[in-house]
């Protein structure tokens, strides 16, 4: 048999396999089943395909069955897939329909309401509303037709999908998935699951961790995916009981939101054998083995794929791990391209040669596995250098070769001319008690470079204590000399993303104009006060009076997405 080389190939695999290939709420499909569902959606993408365009198929839907039945259409049909990132709005949602060059988009009639009011680029005739009976008729006219005989659907560098970036750091890019890069996913035998294995998701469909982590290799094995309409800490063990989940993948802080529920006998009466994800904290992590009698993988990646790498047993408190067997990470100066010393760590896991030590993640041969960032040629250059591919996060490396993560790019902070990243300060910050999470960033100082915000996710806001935080700061021995917060938020929620990634972009923005309250320290003591109008009106007249009215926070309009 010849080996698969594209995502058509896995699905021809799938023909006429009768195991449960996907379950949705009270619906199920067997693989035969699913084929079937990709190859009548291909026909019907063929026929809407406007030629003088890229084959480009905006998808914006919650997690739905035709998400992944158009993911099967394009690897059929030759086409594209454009996942649309659903917590965006207005005319940063339309942007990104445009800028991608969507010639089709599928939604529903609930979510094409996001697009009210601004020009996305594709006309109400060329959107399929997936739950109308108009879609429905249109897709029926296909049914039954033998797979569509198509060039490029047969060529592994035919672009599949386009992932837009979570947005957690900055604007959102298209990253480039080609069809051969999901097979090859799909061929690494994720987690070593099998045939008999359940996958559940609750993450986004429009991220690579989900199409990546999840539903790849029960593509490859036929195994079972599960699929969640959306995260739901409240129903998460119920769906882990319903379909008999052997496994799940999560993103950012979904581990948190589940332990955050009040512990119930199900949760040691599930099948889970294995979970996989990134960004759980090791208390997070432990918790959960404690609860559900299986330790989560964590691990650290990316959806362009330039560099992966997991937590081992025997990896240190903290630390993201060791790189996956060839894989030639490293941690490099940026501009110089030389390889950073390794972290010396005092008893407490401070870096004491910060200045040096901390540099940018990357992989010296990763940028064969980066396909690019679809229409942005300067954003793929700056992760390509030769064979190098830079994450643009930064990171270091202790002498037993263990990586540690030290925050996104836009997460370093200059203060009085002192260079360090967010990381440590927010595990520092986390120490007190009370503090759900702490999320540190740059705010502009009024005069040059950046001042410390902190905002503090506590259970109880109003009992917050400034008095006993600063108390607790002073005697902090890993605390630097500029890493204490100048401007303090207390909240119940930080923003998330859809991804459940903390939103920095819309803390950073807002800044202290925020309508939680927010303590600054008006001198050089350790000593918080409310951030009065008064304090606000002295600030704005300090900025203006040195020329960087500019910078300036504005209110952020975008709400943040609540856990359910």
């Amino acid at each position: 048999m010849t080996p698969a080389t594209t995502t058509r190939d896995l699905l021809d695999a799938r023909a006429g396999d009768p195991h449960p290939g996907l379950l949705f709420e009270e619906s199920a499909w067997s693989w035969d089943e699913f084929v079937t569902e990709c190859r009548t959606r291909a026909h019907l993408l063929l026929d809407l395909r406007d030629p003088g365009r890229p084959f480009h198929v905006g998808v914006m839907l919650e997690n739905h069955p035709d998400y992944l039945f158009m993911i099967g259409a394009a690897a059929y049909a030759g086409a594209t897939v454009v996942g649309i990132n659903l917590t965006r709005r207005g005319e940063e949602l339309a942007r990104d329909v445009r800028f991608t060059d969507c010639q089709l988009l599928v939604t529903s009639t609930e979510l094409v309401g996001h697009l009210d009011g601004v020009d996305c680029g594709v006309p109400a005739a060329r959107t399929l509303l997936v739950d109308t009976p108009g879609y429905a008729a249109r897709a029926g006219r296909f049914a039954g037709l033998a797979r569509p005989d198509v060039a490029a659907a047969g060529d592994p560098q035919t672009q599949l999908l386009l992932m837009f970036t979570s947005g957690s750091t900055g604007d959102p890019k298209a990253v480039v998935c080609t069809t051969g890069r999901m097979c090859r996913t799909a061929q690494v035998r994720h987690m070593g699951l099998g045939r008999d294995d359940v996958s559940y998701n609750a993450m986004p469909l429009f991220h690579g961790n989900a199409l990546f982590a999840c539903w790849a290799n029960p593509l490859l094995t036929g195994g079972t995916f599960a699929l969640a309409r959306r995260f739901s800490a409240s129903r998460f063990v119920d769906d882990l009981v319903r379909y008999r989940a052997t496994f799940f993948n999560y993103v950012g802080r979904s581990l948190s939101y589940v332990l955050a529920q009040a512990e119930r006998p199900q949760e040691r009466q599930t099948c889970l054998r294995a979970c996989y994800g990134t960004e759980a904290s090791d208390a997070d992590r432990r918790e959960f083995h404690r609860r559900f009698g299986i330790w989560p993988t964590e691990s650290y990646g990316a959806s362009e794929g330039g560099l992966s790498i997991a937590r081992t047993e025997d990896s240190p408190p903290g630390s993201l791990g060791l790189p996956y067997p060839g894989v030639d990470a490293v941690v490099l100066d940026p501009v110089t391209l030389q390889e950073c010393p390794r972290a010396e760590l005092d008893p407490s896991g401070r870096v004491l040669n910060a200045e040096v030590a901390i540099g940018e993640l990357a992989n010296r041969t990763g940028a064969r596995g980066f396909e690019g960032y679809y229409r942005n040629d300067e954003a793929t250059a700056e992760r390509v250098r030769g064979d190098i591919f830079l994450t643009g996060d930064l990171g270091y490396r202790d002498e037993a070769g263990f990586f540690y993560f030290a925050g996104r790019g836009a997460d370093r902070l200059r203060v009085d001319s002192e260079n360090f990243s967010s990381v440590p300060v927010e595990r520092i910050l986390a120490r007190h008690e009370g503090v759900v999470l702490a999320v540190v960033y740059p705010v502009p100082d009024e005069r040059t470079g950046d001042q410390v915000m902190a905002t503090l996710q506590v259970t109880e806001p109003h009992r917050f204590d400034p008095r006993r935080f600063a108390d607790f700061l002073a005697v902090q021995p890993d605390l630097g000399t500029k890493w204490a917060p100048r401007y303090l938020r207390i909240t119940h929620e930080v923003p998330v993303t859809a991804t459940r990634k903390v939103n920095k972009p819309v803390l950073r923005r807002e800044a202290w104009e925020a309508d939680d309250p927010v303590y600054h320290r008006p001198g050089r003591e350790l000593a918080y006060v409310p951030l009065d109008v008064a304090a606000r009106a002295g600030l704005h007249r300090r900025f203006v009076e040195h020329g960087r009215g500019h910078l300036l926070p504005v209110p952020d309009p975008v709400r943040r997405e609540e856990p359910v």
